[in-house]
């Protein structure tokens, strides 16, 4: 199966392979794969991004106490193996002393065995509280995946000396049309601007009123920019006009409306 023809499956598997859930068999093919198909290896490289992403955001946190408390018995249980090699090989005693030597050395093994059997059972126990807390994290980290923006649609209006006056992107998982203005241009308190859509065929069709703001955000779905291959914003009256007559101020800004692959 040639999984760069099955995007959502190849998502998926990326994902896993980048967070580190994907292990054995299953990992050391989608590493081949990877080494055959440059959007297998490029979807692991965004995957990896995504995450890399997401732990700089996560605060600092101090290890959970199961952590220290799994180490402390293995230090414990180590000790008490050492003890009872130690007594497995007791020094010479007088032929008066072998019954108290004897009932120390078992003694010692005896306590050697139940801290064994302490620290393997605290152990258990730890490791299914870091599993819990593993869980966990991987809930919290995948909830933040669900809500960073998927951008798949950019495009920078620019003026007629292409001069850069707006950034815009666009969410279709979220329906998220955001605008941000990265030029000095700023319309009188008479006037606004008008953020249209210019489709291969028919008249252009109003996206929104922009506002004075820097970052503006508008709810759009995908299906009012797939396919539009250019965006314009033209200065109108204040409050807009009706998108079915068009623009009917100067455009001002223009640009090409592209479509991410990854």
């Amino acid at each position: 199966m040639n999984i760069a023809q099955h995007p959502e499956l190849l998502q998926r598997l990326a994902a896993s392979y980048a967070l580190g859930t994907l292990r054995g068999g299953a990992r050391r093919r989608f590493e081949a794969l990877a080494r055959e198909h440059a959007a297998v290896r490029a979807a692991a490289l965004v995957w990896q991004t995504h995450w890399s992403g997401l732990a700089e955001l996560q605060p600092g946190a101090a290890p959970d106490p199961a952590v220290w408390l799994r180490i402390q018995n293995l230090v414990q249980a180590d000790k008490a193996n050492a003890a009872m090699r130690a007594a497995a090989q007791p020094p010479l005693v007088a032929p008066g002393r072998w019954w108290r030597s004897l009932l120390l050395w078992r003694g010692a093994a005896g306590a050697g065995a139940l801290a064994a059997v302490a620290a393997v059972v605290m152990g258990l126990q730890a490791h299914g509280n870091l599993r819990a807390t593993a869980a966990a994290q991987i809930a919290s980290l995948q909830q933040q995946l669900q809500a960073t923006p998927q951008i798949q649609y950019v495009a920078v209006l620019a003026d007629d000396k292409a001069d850069a006056s707006m950034l815009v992107t666009f969410d279709p998982k979220h329906q998220k049309l955001v605008l941000q203005r990265v030029g000095g241009f700023q319309e009188g308190d008479d006037k606004s601007l008008q953020l249209w859509a210019l489709p291969p065929a028919g008249g252009p069709r109003s996206l929104g009123v922009l506002g004075h703001d820097k970052l503006l955000t508008f709810t759009a779905g995908e299906q009012e920019v797939r396919q539009v291959p250019t965006l314009a914003i033209s200065l109108e009256p204040k409050g807009g006009v009706p998108s079915e007559g068009g623009p009917t101020g100067p455009v001002l800004f223009k640009g090409a409306l592209i479509q991410r692959m990854l």
